[in-house]
């Protein structure tokens, strides 16, 4: 017998091995002979008057339908919990509401992605409006830097004793990180205006409505102050936590040192990735519910907490996925700005090329192609775990599809037009 609420099995089977007793007529009160010769009686049970040939217990037909075919059993309505409208026939699920690109209800793995990449279709000119705006413009200023500003590679010594070696290598890590430097800025502002517009837009898309660039600026404009200062705190914290966990090594020096900083890395290294995952929801959880950068790293905690490896799991099958889209791009475009600058005997000789106009600029077009499709993936994935967590935790899809103005969910709220009204 199923204990839920409001449903009851028919036909169920009793309980404790009893046999079901078929009911029986009370007998009359006196007894009519009758015309011609009735069989006798069974021996076996002197009270019984009735036939021996029973119909077994239990076993009873469903009324007939329409054509004389046996009709649904009846059940009782189920209740309505949480207020959502209930199904029919058997107490199945009602109908999932889906205004925009996702079904309003917990979300799996395969339909964040779709959705995702529904919202690149759906709103194609705002999306590519806003994403290839700031590709060009952060590939423009990257290609200048690398041109004019950024300094050459300092020139390794293969003779050099290993003191030397090791000088040369602090001087090529610190080399590279003041070469990283700009493009990781460039980068970090790229990244915060794609994030604040495209939050919009998927926020829009989730309720099937129209959004342009415009209404998406409007709406993201009074967060970006908020919204930089995440961006820019989330890498300090990592790079903090990391420097603690290497630097000791690096100052005691020699095989302990070394052997010191790769445990403590590593350890500096899991934390920071625990972290990132855990914070992961905050930008969303920002934008979308206007609140502070303290209040929406709680948020994010909040969000993520028993659910860390559901998030990481999916935020890394998004990088993987975006990695090899730009490797699909990027590599063709490569070739073909070797062989347009250098020509490719320099990918076989070992020597580094002196790199000019026509490779920055056409590996500049690779990137901005490649940009172009994998910022609205990446924040797409993030908008809509958000909205799924919220889904799981908070039952936001109600409050969606009323305010989606779906029939059966309530009058629709006029200011509540994103997912974190």
């Amino acid at each position: 017998m199923n204990d839920s609420p409001g449903w009851a099995s028919p036909g169920s089977a009793p309980s404790d091995g009893q046999k079901p007793a078929v009911p029986r007529p009370a007998e009359p009160a006196e007894t009519v002979e009758p015309a011609e010769p009735a069989e006798p009686a069974d021996q076996s049970n002197p009270v019984s008057k009735w036939s021996k040939e029973q119909p077994p217990a239990g076993q009873w037909s469903a009324p007939s339908g329409p054509g004389g075919h046996p009709g649904p059993p009846q059940q009782q309505p189920a209740p309505n919990w949480g207020g959502r409208p209930q199904g029919g026939g058997w107490g199945g699920p009602a109908p999932v509401a889906k205004p925009g690109v996702i079904p309003l209800r917990p979300l799996g793995i395969g339909e964040i992605l779709d959705g995702a990449v529904s919202t690149l279709r759906a709103h194609w000119r705002t999306v590519l409006g806003i994403t290839v705006t700031v590709a060009v413009i952060t590939q423009i200023c990257d290609i200048l830097i690398q041109r004019y500003l950024l300094p050459a590679p300092p020139e390794v010594d293969p003779n050099a004793t290993p003191s030397e070696a090791l000088s040369q290598s602090f001087e090529a890590m610190r080399s590279t990180l003041v070469s990283a430097a700009p493009t990781f800025a460039i980068a970090l502002i790229g990244t915060l205006f794609t994030t604040a517009l495209l939050t919009m837009v998927i926020s829009r898309s989730v309720l099937g409505r129209p959004v342009t660039l415009a209404d998406a600026w409007r709406e993201a404009k009074p967060q970006l102050p908020q919204l930089l200062g995440l961006t820019l705190l989330l890498p300090l914290l990592a790079a903090a936590i990391m420097t603690v966990g290497i630097l000791p090594g690096l100052l005691l020096g020699g095989a302990a040192g070394i052997t010191l900083a790769l445990l403590l890395g590593t350890a500096a290294f899991v934390a920071v990735l625990w972290l990132m995952v855990r914070f992961s929801l905050a930008s969303p959880a920002l934008m979308l519910e206007r609140q502070s950068i303290k209040k929406s790293l709680s948020r994010s905690a909040k969000l993520v907490s028993g659910a860390w490896w559901r998030v990481f799991g999916i935020m890394l099958l998004t990088m993987l996925l975006t990695f090899i889209v730009s490797m699909i791009i990027a590599v063709p475009f490569g070739l073909i700005a070797y062989a347009a600058d250098d020509g490719l005997d320099g990918l076989f000789t070992g020597e580094t090329p002196e790199f000019g106009w026509p490779f920055l600029i056409i590996t500049g077009i690779g990137a901005v192609i490649a940009a172009s499709i994998t910022y609205p993936i990446n924040a797409g994935v993030t908008v809509l775990l958000y909205v799924d967590q919220r889904i799981r935790r908070e039952a936001l899809d109600l409050e969606l599809s009323r305010a989606a103005g779906i029939p059966g969910y309530g009058p629709q709220q006029p200011t509540d037009t994103t997912p974190g009204s």
